[in-house]
């Protein structure tokens, strides 16, 4: 069904999925009217497809608007490659947090932001905004200058055409500057976040990387600056990436291979596993 005004030229689709973004981006409830004018959609559109999300738990009805439901959470579960490097990434995680005792990363790279995938934090680690799935600007991020320094220009013009806004006095804002901090993790692997995200925090990161030398994603350790040895977690990421990059590639050949051949290419892989 079409409808007038500004709603003309988008599909039910588009409108769900404009909704949402919007419901997502909130860390709270929005309500119908705000949702509306978020959205660009009438109150009566809202409410009709808010309803139907509702009913099909993706979206929860709270006291003051709506917000998330948990099929969200179970269908972002079942993405295949978001599961695949989680599952491989874990243990790798787990050895750079018993070397750092700081929070640990893993992100994507989404259009101009970076998406975080896993997180690993203890009760002494810095209490970072970030949360899986959620996005955070990749020019003002460790992880994601780690991966923009390896990715194709076309994927560093994206991000530069659409601005570098400040996250605080020490993001980087000139394109000039930033494509030479590009090219400084690229010489050396790893990439810094000196406050350019958050005030008083610091992040190193590295990529992980294709057989063709293009990123996957990227890990970091994150924590407050006055108690970040940068140099010393620098050499424990790249040394993490490296290893995680060639399991992550070890995986995708192995799944690649014809079903009769994968018994064999586990046993020389991983050696043999003994029946139980």
């Amino acid at each position: 069904m079409r409808v007038n005004g500004e709603e003309e030229d988008r599909s039910v689709i588009g409108r769900v999925m404009a909704i949402l973004d919007e419901v997502a981006a909130e860390p709270g409830e929005v309500g119908l009217s705000e949702l509306a004018r978020r959205t660009g959609l009438k109150k009566a559109t809202v409410h009709r497809l808010a309803t139907e999300l509702v009913e099909r738990r993706m979206l929860d009805r709270g006291v003051y608007g709506y917000r998330l439901g948990f099929r969200t959470f179970e269908l972002g579960h079942h993405v295949q490659i978001s599961r695949l490097l989680r599952n491989t990434a874990q243990p790798y995680m787990e050895d750079l947090y018993e070397n750092s005792h700081e929070i640990v990363q893993l992100a994507v790279l989404d259009g101009t932001d970076i998406v975080y995938l896993e997180k690993l934090a203890g009760h002494r680690s810095y209490r970072a905004p970030s949360g899986v799935g959620e996005r955070f600007p990749a020019h003002c991020s460790g992880l994601g200058k780690a991966i923009l320094a390896f990715s194709p220009d076309a994927v560093v013009e994206r991000v530069l055409s659409g601005g570098l806004p400040p996250r605080t006095p020490r993001t980087i804002t000139d394109p000039v500057l930033f494509r030479k901090e590009l090219d400084r993790v690229r010489d050396c692997g790893v990439a810094y976040d000196r406050e350019e995200g958050h005030p008083e925090v610091s992040c190193v990161a590295a990529p992980v990387l294709n057989p063709e030398g293009l990123p996957i994603v990227a890990l970091s350790i994150t924590g407050p600056s006055y108690r970040m040895g940068l140099p010393r977690l620098a050499t424990a990421v790249r040394t993490t990436s490296l290893a995680l990059s060639r399991a992550v590639n070890a995986h995708a050949t192995l799944q690649a291979l014809p079903r009769r051949h994968q018994q064999r290419a586990e046993e020389l892989l991983y050696g043999p596993v003994d029946d139980v």
